[in-house]
Order: structure tokens, then sequence, then C-alpha cells
């Protein structure tokens, strides 16, 4: 087979002004909002962004696992009138327990009413190409988190699909089985060993997406767009250190933290777009807490790049931003471009005891999160200093989905009983001031 590099390109799926919501008309929620894409032949495309951004959504709009609320997916015929076909790698390796290896790969052939003698043929021949000769017979519970995952993606490139989706397909491993199974699914695709003719990945991980991928999509959220659209024209195999991919990490971290440019920069202690209204992400204060302590120690000093973070605390980009933009938000960080540095309040945290760190957060919190402000002004004017929890979880759904506003005060509920500014009883959901600070 050809080298992937000598294949000519050509359109192989279009998607045009997609959108689609979850819920009921009236009370949805938007998730995705007009996405135009163009797939072309012999390319690798990886869809990045934050939870909820929409990604996996549209990854199965585009595998018809879900229908769109809007908009149209069309796949490219060949010359000879061949639709293109899918296959999905999914991040839970979505194996069946009671079947061997063998019996897993065959099952999208008997799916396609393919003859027993033909199936085990082309099954043998997949498990082969992806490593895993002489598991044949062997059980899934007999095998490695790696090892699934192949037996995952042989099952998908055994019905020799034109496009593979594959939708976190490395995050449920460890470190290096996830680097191993990398390296051996891009040597294949670049040697041209794959039935495949285009692949679309879903990732959280910036260097995963470098590495991997010829076109990045970076997704915004709430709803998810396409903000942005990168090109990788550096070499393969690439190389992690190679300054060139770190720049274009750094590049892709910088847009990732970017306010719109409508948003002013923090004024007078109030934060753009925040009130009681501001969706909290589900932080915890220990996190916060090593995140400073890393950043103030060596070698960083109080300045960090979020790619050398990511590397240091084996953080994926939708663990580490929800961290730094916590730390902005309680004035303890800055986020500059692709780097984050620790304010002054936020240097003596790292150096203080146990009861004054719990009085600086306090402070923050008081000072910037409007919700913890919000909780303790109604228990102070209160004759008995309690509210049920629904008071305020029904407040929160004037503004957002019972889901975003029932992990908001669960945050803010964490951060607040942290910083003894209010107690909370999780049988009765009662806030109280019991305890406070």
């Amino acid at each position: 087979m050809a080298t992937r590099s000598l294949v000519p390109a050509r359109p192989l799926v279009e998607v045009r002004a997609l959108s689609h919501h979850y819920g009921r008309t009236g009370g949805s929620h938007q998730v995705i909002d007009h996405v135009d894409l163009t797939l072309d032949t012999n390319e690798v495309v990886g869809l990045l962004g934050r939870s909820g951004s929409g990604k996996s959504t549209l990854l199965r709009s585009i595998a018809g696992l879900i229908r769109p609320s809007a908009g149209e997916v069309r796949f490219i015929a060949d010359e000879d009138g061949t639709e293109p076909s899918v296959a999905m790698v999914f991040q839970t390796f979505a194996l069946f327990p009671w079947l061997t290896v063998l019996q897993n790969v065959e099952l999208g052939l008997e799916a396609q009413r393919v003859p027993a003698e033909e199936r085990r043929t082309r099954a043998l021949a997949a498990i082969d190409l992806i490593g895993l000769d002489g598991f044949e017979n062997a059980y899934p519970k007999e095998l490695s988190g790696g090892m699934r995952q192949r037996v995952g993606l042989a099952r998908a490139i055994v019905v020799n699909p034109s496009l593979l989706l594959m939708d976190e397909p490395f995050s449920a491993l460890d470190v290096l089985t996830a680097e191993t199974l990398r390296t051996d699914l891009l040597d294949l695709w670049s040697e041209g060993r794959m039935p495949i003719r285009s692949m679309l990945i879903v990732t959280h991980n910036i260097e995963e997406a470098v590495l991997m991928c010829d076109r990045i999509l970076v997704f915004s959220s709430n709803p998810g767009r396409i903000a942005a659209e990168i090109r990788v024209d550096l070499p393969q195999p690439r190389d992690r250190l190679d300054p060139a991919f770190r720049a274009l990490v750094d590049d892709i971290y910088a847009r990732m933290t970017a306010r719109p440019a409508a948003a002013p920069a923090p004024k007078d202690g109030v934060f753009p777009g925040t009130g009681i209204a501001m969706v909290l992400p589900r932080v915890s204060t220990n996190a916060l807490a090593g995140l400073i302590e890393e950043v103030d120690a060596q070698p960083f000093d109080g300045r960090a790049s979020l790619a050398e973070l990511a590397d240091s605390l084996q953080l994926e980009v939708d663990e580490l931003l929800p961290m730094a933009e916590t730390l902005q938000l309680l004035r303890f960080a800055e986020l500059k471009g692709a780097g984050i540095a620790l304010t002054p309040s936020a240097r003596r945290y790292a150096q203080a005891d146990v009861d004054a760190r719990k009085a600086l957060f306090e402070r923050a919190l008081i000072a910037h999160v409007p919700l913890a402000q919000h909780i303790r002004r109604i228990l102070d004017e209160r004759a008995s200093h309690d509210a049920p929890g629904r008071r305020f979880r029904d407040e929160l759904e004037d503004f957002m989905s019972p889901d975003y506003a029932d992990e908001t005060l669960r945050t803010v509920t964490h951060w607040g009983r942290y910083a003894e500014i209010f107690a909370y009883d999780e049988d009765d959901d009662r806030f109280s001031l019991d305890d406070p600070a």
C-alpha cells in the first residue's frame, strides 16, 4: 500500500450549520451551534476543547449515532459512487466480556453479514496488524487496558472504514501505554497500512493533538463552536522537545485561556461576567492549594507556562485550566498568554500555616465570588441563621440548567465550608452559621 504522503487528498465529509440541543424546546441546553467542517482524505483532524463544549456530540452526529437538531452531515461519494463508511473507537473500550478477542473483532463483520470464513480471515489480519497476534482466544478480563483498546481499534478497522472517529481513545490509559498506542497508530497511518482514509479525534490533551494531528479545531463552550483552526505543519514523527512543537503548544494554551475581545479586564475587584449566575467548576481546595504550591516552588518561583505545569503535574487541559482560572477568579493568580503568575497573596498562602491559609481564602472568597457573598448575606439576615439549599438552587436555575446549578452550588459549598464562612448539612440540605469563621 502507498505511503500516506503519496495519496492525493479529496473531500470526504462535509458538516454544514450543525446545531444540537438537549431537552425540550424552551428549556433546552444548546450544546453545539452552527458548526461548519470539511474533512479531507489523507488527514488527521483533532477536536480540542473542554468538557461540555460539544466535541463528542459532533463526533456522534457524524457517526450517525444521534440526529442533530439542525444542519447536515454529507458524505462525499467516490468517483465510482461508493459512499464513505465510518467506524468509531470509544474511550471505555466497549468490549463484550463474554466474547474472545477474535469474537469481539468479528462483531462488525457479522452485522454486515460477512460469511464466517471471510470474517475470521479479516479479523485475524486486523488482530495481527494492531499487535495482538497470539491473544485471539483471550477474554477482555485477561488483557491490560492498552490491549483492550487495541481490540477496539481492530474491531473498528476490520470493517474497512473510510473515516475513523476516536472519542478520547487514550484518556483511560496510563501515560506510557497511551504513548505506545499513539506511536503504533501513527506508524500504521503514515505507512498506509490501514484502510482508513481520514481520522477525526476528540481529545482534551493539547500535546496529543499537536503530536498526532495535521489540523486542530479548538472548540469554545456554551454553546460549542469552532473558535480556531490550527494547521500543524511539523513533519512526522514529531519531537515534543522541538522548539516549534513547544511554541505551538503554548500558542494553543494562550488561545484557550484568552478572554473574548469584548470582555474588559478585571477592575475594582469585579470579575467580568460574574454574579451569582456564574457557573463554578468542580475544583477542590486541595487541588488549588497544590497548584499554588507547585508554581510557588522551584523551578517556577511564582511563574510558569501552562504547558510546563501540565507536564509536571500530568494534567490535561480540561483539568488544569479550571484550576488556573479559579485561582485567577480568586485573585491568587494572573493568566497571561500561555503562562500563569501567582499574586502576592497566593505566595503568602503558599508559605502560610493552615489557619492563615483559611483566612486568606475566606477573604478572597467573600471579595470575589458573588454566590458565596449572597449565601452568607442571607444567613446573616435571617433570625434563624439558616436556609434550605433548595432556595439557592432554584435561584441558580433561573440562569442555568439544573445540572450546572447543582454543580455550582456544590462547588461554592465546598469552598465556603473550607473557608468556614458557613456550614452545610448534607442530610437536611441546609446552610447555617452553626460553625462559621
